[in-house]
């Protein structure tokens, strides 16, 4: 999710259902829990790539053959984007309703794109192979600051399109509160007037942006980078679904990722 007009909700606000407080207390403890155990991933996320403070990064590990280990970091990522888009689409949406309340379909699917990430840093395999290695210390102090600059670019584009909404907070305590949801709303604030998805843009800063490019992080930069391009293809889609002719204007004067500069 980057744009900023994309929230947890896909139409008009429908009144609450009338639960007990028990339950409603249950549903903020879970949106809750779901929302630490996502940045405690988003953190770790971090030092994986960045290769700072965490036990296991991008290049440490256990070593397996090269052809093992490409089939598993493949796996790997293919669980991570079949959840990560699967979940997002409207028909999920929908067949989720008519199981669970709506107000955890935000916490769930931030829960579960959390668990695979887990267990890609878990079960990631490392192939140490240098591909680059940048050995002025100027120039790998700047790729080492472009990727926490990627990091930074993440986490404040969040905060433009409300952070606590994109990560199921706000429904949790709407419906703690017995309050209806609010509607989606178009908006372009910050970033979103120079790019579409400026989280994304962040995501692959923060993905290339390093000193020594080994062939594994190469593999999990270009897929994740490969991902994004796919993502946005369907996330714009059913942005035109939702929004119509505002969104198709909106794409027609904005850049996709990159400033235009006329």
């Amino acid at each position: 999710m980057s744009i900023a007009m994309q929230t947890g909700s896909n139409g008009p606000a429908n009144p609450p259902a009338v639960t007990s407080f028990a339950m409603r207390a249950l549903t903020l403890c879970y949106g809750g829990l779901a929302y630490l155990i996502f940045l405690g991933t988003f953190l770790y996320a971090v030092g994986f790539v960045s290769q700072y403070i965490v036990p296991k990064t991008v290049n440490t590990g256990p070593t397996s053959a090269l052809p093992t280990a490409l089939l598993i970091n493949l796996v790997l990522m293919s669980i991570f984007a079949v959840q990560h888009s699967g979940m997002a689409r409207k028909g999920f949406k929908k067949l989720f309703a008519r199981f669970a309340s709506p107000a955890i379909e935000r916490s769930t699917y931030v829960l579960l794109a959390s668990l695979t990430l887990i267990l890609l840093f878990w079960q990631w395999q490392p192939m140490p192979v240098v591909v680059w290695n940048i050995e002025n210390p100027v120039l790998a102090g700047v790729a080492t600051a472009g990727g926490f600059l990627g990091w930074l670019i993440v986490l404040y584009s969040t905060f433009l399109i409300s952070h606590f909404e994109l990560f199921g907070l706000t429904q949790v305590v709407a419906h703690f509160a017995g309050r209806m949801a609010e509607p989606v709303k178009f908006k372009t604030p910050g970033l979103y007037r120079l790019i579409r998805h400026p989280i994304y843009l962040g995501f692959i800063i923060a993905f290339w942006s390093t000193p020594t490019m080994t062939l594994g992080h190469l593999l999990f930069a270009s897929v994740t980078t490969a991902y994004i391009f796919v993502g946005i293809y369907l996330e714009e889609r059913d942005l035109v679904s939702l929004f119509g002719n505002e969104y198709r204007r909106y794409r027609e004067r904005v850049a996709m990722l990159l400033p235009r500069l006329f």
